[in-house]
C-alpha cells in the first residue's frame, strides 16, 4: 500500500530553459536525477555530498552543481549511482518527514500549490508507515495539512 503514496512524478529544476535535474522526495529522502552527457566515461563523474552542500561534475572541469542544500542530510547514508546515462543521488534527510520545497537552497522552489500537495502526500506516507494495516492512498485533507514532521508529537522512530 505504501507504493500508492510514492511520488507520482518528478519535479524539474529548470535554468535558462534547460532542465538541470529532476527530483522527488519521500519521508526519509530526496532523490535527484541528472541526465549525463554522452561520450564521457563513468569514472570521470564525481559527486561530493556534505551535510549542507552538494557538488557534482566531471573531473577536471568546473562543477555542474555546486550549491547549498535546502536542509541538512545524513552523509553516511546518502549516496549516488550511475544508471542508464542518469546520475541518481539519494540524500537521506536528517529531519525525517520534513517537506523540501527544492533540494537546492533558494533555487527552483516549488510553487505554493505544489508544495502543499507534497506536504499532504508526505503526511499520508507517515500515516501509512505508522498504520500499516490501513490504506491511506485515497485519503484527502480539507483545509491546511499539518506538518508531517511535527504533527501529534512528531515522527516515531523504530
Amino acid at each position: 500500500m505504501a507504493e500508492k503514496l510514492a511520488p507520482e512524478e518528478r519535479h524539474s529544476f529548470v535554468h535558462d530553459g534547460k532542465t538541470v535535474f529532476e527530483w522527488d522526495q519521500t519521508l526519509e529522502e530526496v532523490n535527484i536525477y541528472i541526465n549525463l552527457p554522452p561520450n564521457v566515461h563513468s569514472k570521470q563523474f564525481h559527486c561530493k555530498i556534505q551535510s549542507k552542500h552538494i557538488e557534482v561534475g566531471i573531473k577536471g572541469n568546473p562543477p555542474y552543481l555546486n550549491h547549498d542544500l535546502t536542509s541538512p542530510v545524513k552523509t553516511d547514508s546518502s549516496f549516488w549511482t550511475l544508471e542508464d546515462d542518469i546520475m541518481h543521488i539519494t540524500l537521506q534527510k536528517r529531519d525525517k518527514g520534513q517537506t523540501w520545497a527544492s533540494p537546492i537552497l533558494g533555487e527552483g522552489q516549488l510553487d505554493p500549490y505544489s508544495s502543499d500537495l507534497e506536504q499532504k502526500r508526505l503526511m499520508l506516507q507517515r500515516f501509512q508507515e505508522e498504520n500499516p494495516g490501513f490504506d491511506f492512498s485515497q485519503a484527502q485533507f480539507t483545509g491546511n495539512c499539518p506538518d508531517p514532521r511535527t504533527f501529534m508529537g512528531g515522527i516515531r522512530n523504530g
